[in-house]
């Protein structure tokens, strides 16, 4: 068979690989089939382009996130419509599969882990009857299928559907040491609570880990094939068991991996020390990224974050003395928000030592604990930017004055301190200044 795997254009600030797609289409192809990754955002194309780029695939994949499921859904028909048979998976169809199928009209969604689901939906593709974890339109519910219990089993993904050079000009962070730039997972999961996270939902709520000489390979593999220069670690908790990011360090070390890396999706700062931190400057770490959420004990207790603002200030303050950037995620609209805590998260971040900030509109994600609770006044219609437009606000806070929030506290944090601005700029190439100008403009900075 013959497997297309495409991503739609989508309004995002960040343009990187899709690993998913990458694992996919690596096992896919373990599995004696052919495959295309087709990169509509990474290439600007839009859906008719998309569609002639699959003409002789026998099955189309496209991965479908809560922003992107409007996106991805008229990507969905305008393939069926040209005869092709539909699968989406991701973690908004895990999350919401029935929804999913209905929205996309696609002919298969796969839920969860999706490597030995799509190879066995691409073996019996003509005749699929019941395979685990892969659901039928008009069938129903099919058996799950168990996660992968030894990920050093899974093929690297498909970097050469995925060049890290083409992927210059966004990357996450987007201010970064060193280009190419290449993301890898270490590990899937996180055994953590946070209310307002889906990764628990989607993952079962445990975490598994890769083996680190397994992660040095995939290293060793981008540097001296791909040339990367730098590695995003996207882990949920590349930090959360000791040994294993100690193994990884000690491992670019010996090896000479001439690297710089950065884990801008965060860390848990319960997890650090600063010998664990020397160690990671040493093996090149140039960013550590905190989801610090909220300024509010209070708001961090209601959300399950299981921090406090002390240990979240130790954290930062060590790292940067250690000389490692810092960035923090907060999120404005958390349940019990009041004006009175928006003032205390802006106060919190701008007296803080974190070199950048995030400033984010609370996204009710499926398969979070937040989306049982708040779903029926906050619906998932795919057509809101995650993070970025106001979809729900808590009772008694003036919604207009929560949407407004992110450009004050961008404002607030970047312009009254211009040794930020200054440190952010000195990272930025010019061939990416009409992105960083995008960004000023759609969270309404200037």
């Amino acid at each position: 068979m013959h497997l297309a795997l495409v991503r739609p254009r989508y309004h995002t600030h960040l343009i990187t690989p899709q690993l998913g797609l990458g694992y996919l289409a690596a096992a896919a192809r373990q599995a004696g089939h052919s495959v295309a990754i087709v990169d509509g955002l990474a290439d600007n194309l839009d859906d008719a382009a998309i569609v002639a780029r699959c003409t002789d695939a026998d099955l189309v994949g496209i991965g479908v996130m809560s922003d992107t499921l409007a996106r991805s859904a008229a990507l969905s028909q305008a393939l069926a419509a040209a005869g092709k048979a539909v699968v989406v998976g991701g973690p908004h169809a895990t999350a919401l599969p029935a929804q999913t199928l209905e929205a996309t009209g696609a002919r298969f969604c796969v839920v969860g882990e999706g490597e030995a689901s799509l190879a066995a939906l691409l073996e019996a593709l003509s005749d699929p009857g019941s395979i685990p974890g892969v659901w039928e339109r008009g069938v129903g519910m099919p058996e799950p299928r168990p996660l992968v219990a030894d990920l050093d089993a899974l093929p690297f993904p498909a970097w050469d559907l995925m060049h890290p050079r083409r992927y210059q000009l966004a990357p996450h962070g987007a201010f970064v040491a060193r280009f190419p730039v290449a993301p890898i997972v270490t590990s899937r999961g996180c055994p953590c609570a946070c209310s307002f996270c889906a990764s628990p939902g989607l993952w079962g709520g445990g975490i598994r880990f890769r083996s680190p000489g397994n992660v040095l390979d995939e290293i060793e593999l981008l540097v001296k094939r791909y040339g990367v220069r730098e590695i995003h670690f996207e882990d949920d908790n590349l930090t959360l068991r000791r040994p294993h990011v100690t193994a990884i360090c000690e491992g670019i070390l010996s090896r000479g991996l001439d690297i710089s890396w950065a884990a801008p999706n965060g860390v848990r700062v319960d997890t650090l020390d600063r010998p664990l931190l020397q160690l990671m400057k040493r093996s090149g770490c140039s960013l550590l990224a905190f989801g610090v959420e909220s300024g509010s004990p209070e708001i961090l207790r209601g959300v399950g974050k299981g921090t406090t603002l002390a240990a979240i200030s130790r954290a930062i303050d060590m790292t940067a003395q250690v000389g490692i950037d810092t960035q923090g995620f907060f999120i404005f609209g958390l349940p019990g928000e009041t004006e009175q805590t928006i003032e205390q998260t802006l106060r919190f971040a701008c007296d803080s030592r974190l070199d950048r900030a995030q400033f984010l509109l609370l996204d009710v994600l499926p398969g979070s604990r937040l989306y049982g609770e708040l779903a029926p006044s906050s619906p998932s219609t795919g057509d809101a930017r995650s993070f970025q437009q106001l979809t729900w606000c808590p009772p008694g806070l003036d919604p207009k004055l929560l949407a407004r929030t992110p450009a004050r506290a961008f404002r607030r944090f970047f312009l009254r301190h211009p040794r930020r601005v200054a440190k952010l700029l000195r990272r930025a190439r010019p061939r990416q200044l009409r992105f960083v100008l995008r960004r000023i403009r759609d969270f309404d900075i200037a």
